[in-house]
């Protein structure tokens, strides 16, 4: 694996500028320029380890000094940042409550909470990431999809003028299929509906069992999900259209995520594998309705939002049909074909004059960048460290990228200057038919995935309630999440088949410890 790393600084320069990405800037940060000294210093701590007979220096706080002491309960990921100020903690409380806040349809006595739909797919931010974990498919009919919806889109006309993000990436060359929302349902599927409204459809999920042979006589039962959308209230969807599933992610360390220098996620990048290690790393390019420019997609599972604020203001006008300053229509994603949705009253226009306005916005989103990663567990254990060096022998880490340090900024001390450990490129990787959703996001293709932060994730059983893993949710296992990768993660994905079974065991161990 060093191969790699040593490679990329020879190669990934050439590779950034091919695809032309010089005008990306961080624009929603205030940075302080690194100096040249801080910068080799960088490259040395963030440097892989060829040591695994002990944790490394730091190990422990995988957010830095914003990391949090591990509960041992459901809130352990509702900690604000370890090293938040007072006057911070004040606002990460009040955006908690207006995360946790039900929203109410229109017209209301309750007018700081009206707004609601009238589509919908849940009445609060924290029905989605509960307990600001991770979301699940419906286990069974009883069970609520609340979690979990599915994102609709269909071809785009071949005359159909091109949006500022289409004519950004055709300008490099990018030449990924470009879709619009569907015509009547428009970009996600919303299941519920305040009164005197009709739901738009229900999510269904068919699974069928598919059995793999691992070396040492076990075996692993994987789900293939099949999905469909079950009685269509406004007529059939476009016959070309494509159906997303996706579960709602944990969501600690997004502001940390945040602060990554925009330079040290693209030297990542190998879009044309120029190093042949099979790994093929390429940054999304999303429109910022902020900062109205080109910037680089951080997150969402296809890394179809720039930043903490950006994500948070979507999901408000998507999910629970709330307008805001950066969405505003007040009927959230309700297409024309929707007339009653379009007509029906809107908790806009008052004091507030959006359903959120700017500093409630402000709130929610800093909140959302403050919660806290938990510290490590178990890191100097035996099988935890033979675990750790199967991740790295095995190729894990090409894509699940250990190590950053954040930018130094000048107005946000929780992030600013942090040695994290997020294992996680933020790039798009193609992860092979298995897991292709075949419906292109931007500039990810239908077999491309953002690489999903793995901090945290041994805490899901304890937080959640299950060990529900991917976009949506199909793996019931860590074990599981393995087997279904392919693309430019089989190779890892059948050396773990392969290997001995007690080294098996030692990789899920390790994955169990961060």
């Amino acid at each position: 694996m060093t191969r790699r790393y040593f490679a990329m600084a020879l190669c990934c320069v050439a590779s950034t500028a091919s695809a032309d990405l010089s005008e990306l800037r961080d624009l929603h940060l205030d940075v302080i320029p690194r100096t040249a000294e801080e910068t080799a210093r960088i490259a040395r701590v963030t440097a892989p380890t060829p040591d695994f007979t002990g944790a490394e220096t730091f190990e422990t706080n995988p957010g830095g000094a914003a990391t949090v002491r591990a509960r041992s309960d459901a809130d352990a990921f509702s900690q604000a940042s370890g090293n938040m100020s007072f006057e911070g903690e004040l606002n990460f409380k009040v955006g908690n409550g207006l995360f946790r806040k039900l929203w109410v349809s229109s017209p209301s006595s309750t007018m700081a909470s009206d707004g609601l739909g009238p589509l919908y797919n849940a009445r609060s931010c924290q029905r989605c990431h509960l307990k600001d974990g991770r979301g699940h498919p419906p286990d069974g009919p009883e069970d609520s999809p609340v979690s979990m919806f599915l994102r609709i889109s269909v071809p785009a006309a071949p005359d159909s003028a091109m949006t500022e993000i289409e004519a950004f990436l055709e300008s490099i060359g990018d030449t990924t299929p470009r879709t619009r929302p569907d015509p009547v349902y428009g970009g996600q599927i919303q299941d519920f509906a305040t009164a005197g409204h009709t739901a738009e459809g229900r999510m269904q999920i068919d699974y069928e069992e598919i059995e793999v042979v691992l070396s040492g006589g076990e075996t692993a039962m994987l789900r293939q999900p099949n999905y469909s959308l079950a009685d269509p209230a406004y007529g059939a969807p476009h016959p070309e259209a494509m159906l997303s599933p996706r579960v709602a992610p944990q969501m600690i360390g997004l502001g940390l995520l945040e602060a990554i220098p925009l330079e040290d996620i693209l030297i990542h990048a190998d879009p044309d594998d120029a190093d042949g290690d099979g790994i093929s790393g390429r940054a999304q390019i999303v429109w910022s309705v902020e900062h109205e420019a080109p910037m680089l997609g951080r997150f969402g599972w296809k890394a179809g939002m720039a930043t903490v604020k950006e994500q948070s203001a979507s999901a408000f006008a998507g999910d629970i049909g709330i307008s805001n300053p950066l969405f505003q229509a007040p009927s959230g994603d309700c297409t024309a074909a929707q007339e009653a949705c379009i007509a029906g009253p809107h908790g806009d226009g008052d004091a507030r004059r959006w359903e959120i306005d700017a500093e409630g916005l402000d709130l929610v989103s800093f909140y959302s960048r403050n919660l806290a990663v938990p510290a490590r567990r178990n890191v100097d254990d035996p099988q935890v460290l033979r675990g750790k060096q199967v991740f790295y022998d095995t190729g894990c880490v090409a894509c699940h990228t250990p190590k950053f340090v954040t930018h130094r900024l000048d107005n946000q001390p929780e992030q600013s200057f942090q040695l994290i450990w997020p294992y996680s490129d933020l790039l798009l990787h193609d992860m092979g038919p298995g897991l292709a959703d075949n419906r292109p996001e931007g500039r990810a293709s239908g077999y491309e995935w953002r690489t999903a932060p793995l901090w945290g994730t041994g805490l899901t059983e304890q937080v959640n309630g299950h060990s529900y893993f991917l976009h949506d949710g199909r793996a019931r296992s860590r074990l599981e999440a393995i087997l279904w990768h392919g693309g430019e993660a089989q190779a890892a994905r059948d050396s773990v088949v392969t290997m001995p079974p007690e080294d098996r065991a030692a990789l899920i161990r390790y994955l169990e410890s961060l």
